[in-house]
């Protein structure tokens, strides 16, 4: 059987993670605009910097989805009908829509742009796949609760384009459908302001008697009972390509450039390796020890190979495992020194990595650092601060070759 090879979609958050995302190796990007969509909390994108991130894109032969994808109330409907066709104009590639009323009013109002239909909508069969192909749908992006069997079996039915979810966080609720948010902190997780309270740690009490409440022990720190761990794929790829899915999409436009650098940077050497070995393709132990270095909870491969069990959650913590920071953004090389703007407080002493997009990455300990006038300085504690870092000796041949920008990383100090 001959595989497709999927296209690797990559979450942008704001212009700055766009840019990333297509640097270190997505053949598209998802993007929010500053409404209508399902992450209020991220960048997102007015109507300008839609138009100068679909530009930053297609000059690089790349695509750009817009999600579209709350469930709109009436009250959104007459800035929908004005936002939608200044989109369309400004040429993203599809828009991502969760809503029926929303594609309808999409379909009438910017036909000439291709609809995703979003997880939200709950794409779990083949038959609900075909109603959307009829509908006029190009893609279902599918629910997360399903096996790789199971999506490959919508595909082959349905005829339509699939997406599926490879990599990120997961949420404990149904297609992400959650009122939990909205009922304990009347913010809409349907309207895309979610406040994770999964995420949360909760006590037990008996409804009649009112002001006793009991821990839910896991440990001392009490149980986080809804917690799922992120998922990735990563280790099944051979089965992920077998599924012949359109599209694999990362989570996380939420997440920093540096997640979003390195996680599509992984996913696109493992593809690129499998074109190129066919059959004797395998999946590498240094990729998923890579996945382990951007913020994340600890892993599961979700429903993708049988359904989840008591591993599939972390009940003794709430947060995440960072052994990383996102330091810096290296702009350019001359003379021997590296010009970087900081993201992260770093300095004289700190080894830091610089992430190659399609190499190995190059780590060195910083010996000498320069303000912007060339003055010697031990650390870079201003935010966006312009510095110089000098490189070493030994790697100044392999830096003068590179294409800039990178991401700087830099492990988090005990």
């Amino acid at each position: 059987m001959t595989f497709k090879t999927p296209e690797l979609l990559a979450p942008a958050g704001n212009f700055e993670k766009l840019k990333f995302a297509i640097y270190y190796g997505a053949d598209a990007v998802y993007i929010g605009g500053s409404q209508f969509s399902l992450r209020a909390n991220a960048g997102n994108f007015t109507p300008d910097e839609v138009r100068e991130g679909v530009g930053f894109a297609h000059q690089r032969g790349k695509r750009v989805y817009l999600a579209v994808n709350i469930f709109a109330r009436n009250d959104d409907l007459p800035a929908l009908e004005e936002y939608l066709p200044i989109a369309a104009r400004i040429g993203v590639d599809a828009f991502l829509i969760s809503d029926p009323g929303v594609f309808s009013l999409a379909k009438k109002i910017a036909p000439q742009v291709p609809i995703h239909i979003s997880t939200q909508a709950n794409n779990v069969n083949w038959q609900t796949a075909s109603f959307w192909k009829q509908a006029g749908a190009k893609r279902i992006v599918l629910g997360r609760e399903l096996s790789l069997l199971e999506a490959a079996e919508i595909g082959q039915k349905s005829g339509v384009e699939t997406e599926l979810f490879v990599h990120g966080a997961i949420c404990i609720s149904y297609s992400g459908r959650c009122l939990l948010s909205n009922f304990l902190t009347v913010r809409d997780a349907n309207q895309g302001d979610c406040s994770h309270p999964c995420r949360w740690k909760y006590r037990l009490q008996e409804e009649k008697r009112p002001g006793e409440s009991f821990d839910v022990e896991e440990d001392n720190k009490g149980s986080y009972i809804m917690n799922s761990r992120d998922l990735s794929l990563m280790p099944l790829l051979p089965q992920l390509l077998a599924a012949n899915l359109d599209a694999w999409k990362i989570e996380g436009r939420n997440k920093s450039a540096y997640y979003v650098a390195n996680i599509t940077r992984i996913y696109r050497r493992a593809l690129d390796e499998w074109r190129e070995l066919g059959p004797d393709f395998q999946v590498k132990a240094e990729w998923l020890k890579e996945l382990e270095t951007v913020s994340h909870r600890d892993y599961t491969t979700g429903f993708a190979a049988s359904h989840p069990d008591s591993d599939s959650y972390r009940y003794d913590d709430g947060g995440y495992i960072r052994n990383y920071d996102f330091a810096a953004i290296i702009e350019g090389f001359k003379d021997g020194l590296l010009h970087a703007q900081q993201r992260n407080n770093f300095g004289v002493g700190d080894e830091i990595d610089l992430l190659i997009q399609n190499g190995e990455n190059l780590t060195f300990q910083i010996e000498s650092l320069y303000d912007e006038q060339g003055v010697a300085i031990s650390v870079a504690p201003h935010a966006k601060q312009r510095v110089l870092i000098k490189a070493p000796q030994q790697i100044n041949n392999q830096l003068a070759k590179l294409s800039y920008p990178l991401i700087v990383r830099r492990k988090v100090r005990v």
